[in-house]
């Protein structure tokens, strides 16, 4: 039987499963729903990535609300919260009418569907990170950091599953006669499933005794920790972003970018993504444990490092055939996986228990939003004027402004116990 910190981290862990499954297979599912939803042709398809970035431009506001409502009610009811709206809005784009039915009423309803799914996820994120700091038992932070992360690329993993499903029994043309329906509506499914869980999980002891001792008003008036918050915030705004452009870049958009440059998005290269995944697991445990020992901004700035020496040679050779997608796509995610594993910790320790979702969930959600939300629909504009292949420049310019900003990080000591401290540079 699993321990209570057992079950704390698989109801994260769920959560983050399915809010990756219903993001991604959204903008997987974009060349196959547009023609329906919104209109035929290269218009239907850019308006359908739009919808994918407002869904994502919401999550600032939901991190706010929501934040704030998780910060002075607790992590457990927010997380419910939040995945009760996503599962409701996967089973709504499941039965949204057409636009030859609807006419622009379809894109005003895909529009309404895709906000509110981001003010949840937007809240989710950040309690998430926060739930498992808090939970996670001491020594294996980070390697929990890396698990609850992981419900992020197994939700990728199970979202090109689906697809490659769909795309087996539908084929191409049936997926874009109404097939992607059922896509949505396994998400929905995978939601509720997920909500359930978290009906289960017990709320943070950290934040009970917070609540509990009566801090939370004399850490909000503490001057010298607003300054401390600020510039943490920054910095969380800034590591976010290479990020997140590498990992939309390469998970998101990469079928596109294949085909733009002359490539194949069938089932078969569909399925192909499974085993770069897959990798990114296994080194994300890894890299988390190997944080344990040595801390977190060394492996995060290494990553990070790697990053940016890898991606736009990798993306070249793929458009010039000498690489497969696959193979690419296994090098990025691999350089990723250290920053990805540690983030969640790593950004959530260096905000104070008592405004700890909503000072981490404003600048992560700003900075997902702005580099990684609308990553599809930049590169997208970028192949319609004739220059995808700058899409991996902007992705490496973006790793190396996170990290040059790991520079701003300060630790708030008197936040922390001295086991809980973030190793210095």
């Amino acid at each position: 039987m699993p321990t209570a910190g057992g079950r704390s981290l698989w109801a994260a862990t769920a959560g983050s499963v399915v809010d990756t499954f219903d993001w991604t297979l959204y903008a997987l599912l974009v060349p196959y729903f547009s023609g329906q939803l919104v209109a035929p042709g290269a218009a239907g398809t850019l308006v359908s990535y739009g919808g994918f970035a407002v869904g994502f431009l919401a999550r600032p506001l939901g991190s706010v609300l929501l934040g704030w409502f998780g910060d002075r009610r607790g992590r457990r009811a927010v997380m419910l919260l939040s995945m009760v709206v996503v599962a409701a809005g996967c089973f709504a784009l499941a039965a949204l009418p057409t636009a030859g039915r609807f006419g622009t009423g379809s894109v005003a309803l895909l529009v309404l569907v895709r906000v509110l799914q981001g003010l949840a996820v937007g809240a989710d994120n950040s309690t998430v990170a926060a739930y498992v700091t808090e939970t996670a038992p001491s020594g294996r932070r980070m390697l929990y950091s890396g698990i609850a992360y992981g419900g992020v690329i197994l939700g990728t993993v199970l979202c090109y599953l689906a697809l490659a499903g769909l795309l087996a029994h539908f084929g191409p043309q049936g997926l874009r006669g109404g097939g992607w329906r059922v896509g949505f509506a396994v998400g929905g499914l995978l939601g509720s499933a997920a909500a359930l869980m978290r009906c289960w999980a017990a709320e943070s002891p950290e934040f009970l005794a917070f609540a509990r001792s009566g801090h939370q008003h004399e850490g909000r008036a503490d001057a010298r920790s607003w300054r401390l918050v600020r510039r943490n915030a920054t910095a969380v705004f800034l590591m976010t972003a290479g990020l997140t452009s590498g990992y939309y870049l390469t998970v998101t958009y990469l079928p596109e970018y294949v085909r733009h440059t002359g490539g194949s998005t069938d089932a078969q290269s569909t399925t192909a993504m499974v085993a770069p995944l897959l990798i990114l697991l296994a080194m994300m445990a890894a890299t988390g444990a190997l944080a344990d020992r040595i801390g977190a901004r060394p492996v995060f700035r290494f990553g990070l490092l790697l990053t940016a020496l890898t991606t736009v040679p990798a993306y070249a050779a793929v458009g010039a055939g000498r690489l497969p997608p696959w193979l690419a796509a296994t090098l990025v995610l691999a350089c990723l996986a250290g920053p990805l594993a540690t983030a969640n910790v790593f950004f959530a320790r260096l905000f104070p228990v008592p405004i700890r979702v909503m000072a981490l969930g404003l600048p992560l959600t700003l900075s997902v939003a702005l580099f990684g939300g609308t990553f599809p629909l930049f590169a997208e504009a970028l192949a319609d004027a004739g220059h995808v292949r700058l899409a991996p420049w902007v992705a490496t310019a973006a790793a190396i402004l996170s990290l040059a900003a790991t520079r701003l990080v300060r630790e708030p000591g008197q936040a922390h116990t001295d086991r809980d401290r973030i190793p210095a540079n």
